[in-house]
């Protein structure tokens, strides 16, 4: 069963009450004029279990401990936003696998070459997707794209992730002037940022799942990231978010400020429907597969890692 995605845009009061997340407004709390059968009417209770992911997104947010607790204990992500409702902070569990100790010591003893091997083939699929990202969104087949994309060598040496990446975007998003794929770049810079933000919590959540360290990457490494491998990971996932952005901007939506209704289609990720292994499933079902495909692969099981296909 794919886990829900909640988001908490107001002011709310969030408590737990038999492995459940009990919502209250403080409006209806605070009203000591409304009778009591009225206020337990105006409760509304989640199963803590069915939670995969849950946004904060208001300064008079009050959520208890407990809460906290039993989210994390279920793995789920649990995502803070800043005052421009952008996500700033992410808050996962210590341990989501029985076998954890194995896990995170044979991640750690994985060689050079294999996480090389490992770029190479996250590269390959992302370049793969870019490809035809643009293809079904501006209808025109790119094939200097499969070229590149066929032509990435172990640990991408030739830095064909770069030049594939200032092709798409010039390409994806032409029509709109001055475009450049920044994050304080102009719009719709805002929306890319935003569903990159929901993707890469639904991965790390999943790398801790299958008893994996977010933090050790097989490319990135910069010392200040604590979700190094969970960039990597998210890399051949991106352009579902691109291709959910592009027909944000097609419809004619407004797209300068990130409205409700566009945190609405955003938060709608985790439950985009991706190929994978020839299957159809939600992308949050298929991270997971991903995430655990990686584990074998640093386990030796398997030799490559299981990446959607567009």
């Amino acid at each position: 069963m794919i886990k829900k995605t909640l988001y908490f845009g107001n002011p709310v009061y969030l408590s737990l009450r038999n492995a459940q997340l009990v919502i209250k407004l403080p409006e209806v709390v605070k009203n000591e004029s409304l009778p009591s059968a009225f206020k337990e009417q105006t409760e509304v209770t989640k199963p803590v279990e069915d939670i995969g992911v849950v946004v904060l997104d208001n300064k008079q947010i009050t959520i208890t401990s407990g809460v906290l607790e039993a989210l994390l204990e279920n793995n789920s992500a649990v995502i803070t936003c800043d005052s421009k409702s952008m996500p700033v902070g992410l808050m996962l569990p210590l341990y989501g696998n029985t076998t954890q100790n194995e896990r995170f010591r044979q991640q750690l003893e994985a060689s050079l070459p294999l996480k090389k091997q490992l770029w190479q083939q996250t590269i390959r699929a992302k370049i793969e997707n870019q490809a035809t990202a643009l293809r079904k969104c501006i209808g025109e087949e790119m094939k200097c794209m499969r070229i590149w994309a066929a032509d990435v060598k172990s640990g991408d040496s030739d830095n064909l992730e770069a030049r594939a990446a200032a092709f798409y975007w010039k390409n994806l998003f032409s029509n709109i002037d001055g475009f450049t794929r920044e994050r304080e770049g102009i719009p719709p810079n805002n929306l890319l940022n935003y569903g990159y933000a929901i993707l890469r919590a639904v991965v790390a959540r999943a790398l801790v799942t299958s008893g994996l360290l977010p933090t050790l990457g097989i490319h990135h490494h910069n010392r200040y990231n604590a979700y190094c491998l969970a960039d990597d990971i998210m890399e051949p996932y991106r352009p579902y978010v691109d291709e959910l952005v592009f027909g944000i901007v097609r419809s004619g939506m407004r797209y300068e400020e990130l409205t409700k209704e566009l945190k609405i289609q955003l938060l709608g990720i985790p439950t985009l429907e991706v190929r994978i292994d020839g299957k159809r499933s939600p992308l949050m079902v298929a991270v997971s597969q991903t995430t655990a495909s990686l584990y074998k692969c640093f386990s030796g099981e398997v030799r490559r890692i299981a990446y959607p296909e567009m």
